[in-house]
This record gives structure tokens, sequence and C-alpha cells, in this order.
């Protein structure tokens, strides 16, 4: 009986509740973040890795900022849903943390994990830029690619880092 109460509430649910669980996703992801990019900072080797860590932290507080408004776009409480990729993802960056801490490589996987982030974040804000826009709620994919913009950038930023030199002096510090 359960099941059958389950598929019919399944079976009302269409785009714009996608969506909504999409946001809720990214809400908690960026929630997170937030509390993982001082830690990140703090471990880096290199000033640079640092820097770039506290800059993407500022930017992350915008994004959660739009996030919030963009739940009052649609009539709703800002409230994250759990999402177990960012906790995967940020447990990875744990570990490299703890495992490779004082590392010649620690910069360079810090920089990796970061990365992992950055992508998963860039796939789901591209993802529910579309939907909004599938919704009609341009003033939403306004703000969703404002982020998704600031995502891609700070991808192509820690690209930089690792090309920049981090991934080399791990290479060579390592020898």
């Amino acid at each position: 009986m359960a099941t059958t109460r389950k598929a019919a509430k399944a079976a009302n649910k269409g785009l714009e509740d996608l969506f909504l669980d999409g946001l809720k996703d990214i809400y908690y992801a960026e929630k997170k973040i937030l509390k993982a990019l001082p830690k990140m900072a703090k471990g880096a080797e290199s000033e640079e890795v640092a820097a770039a860590f506290e800059k993407h932290r500022m930017e992350t507080e915008g994004q959660v900022e739009r996030l919030e408004e963009i739940f009052e776009i649609f009539g709703k409480a800002a409230r994250g849903k759990t999402c177990p990729a960012i906790d995967g993802i940020l447990e990875e960056g744990s570990e490299i943390l703890e495992d490779y801490q004082g590392a010649p490589a620690l910069d360079a996987g810090l920089v990796a994990a970061a990365q992992a982030v950055e992508h998963y974040e860039i796939a789901r804000y591209g993802t529910l830029a579309a939907w909004a826009e599938q919704l009609g709620k341009s003033d939403v994919v306004d703000l969703l690619n404002a982020t998704l913009k600031e995502e891609v950038a700070t991808d192509e930023a820690l690209s930089g880092l690792g090309e920049g030199g981090v991934n080399e002096r791990a290479l060579q510090e390592a020898a």
C-alpha cells in the first residue's frame, strides 16, 4: 500500500519539483563548501593556493545569497537537502589535507580536490539554469548563470595554479 502511495505522489511531480530538489541539493553543497574552504586555505602550503581558496570563499557567500533569492522567487524557504555527492568530494579533500600535510604534493592535491568540487557545481548550475529556462524563469536563469560563470572562472584559475607550478613543485620537491 505504501508503495502505491509513493508511486502516486511521484506521478504528480514535474520539472519544477525536480528543479526545487536540485536547488536544495546545491544549497546544501554550497553551505558545506563554505565550511571546507577556510580549512583548505589554512592547510595550503603556498600563499597563492590559500588566496585562491579565500577568494572563492567570498564568492561562495554571494552564491549562497543568490540561491536564497531563488528560493524566495519560488516562495519557498531556503533549505538544503543532504547531498551525498558533495559530501564524498569534500571527504576526499579532507583526506588529502590529512594524508599529505607537510608533503610536497599537498597543494597539487588540494587544487585537484577543489576542481572536483567546481566540476560538480558547474554540472549542477548548468542543469538548473536549463531547467529554469524551461520553466520560464528568466530572472532565475540570470542568477544561476552569474554563479555558473564564477564557477567556470574558479575552475580556470585552479587549472592555472596547477599549470603555473603547483604540480611541478610537487614533482620536483618529491624527487
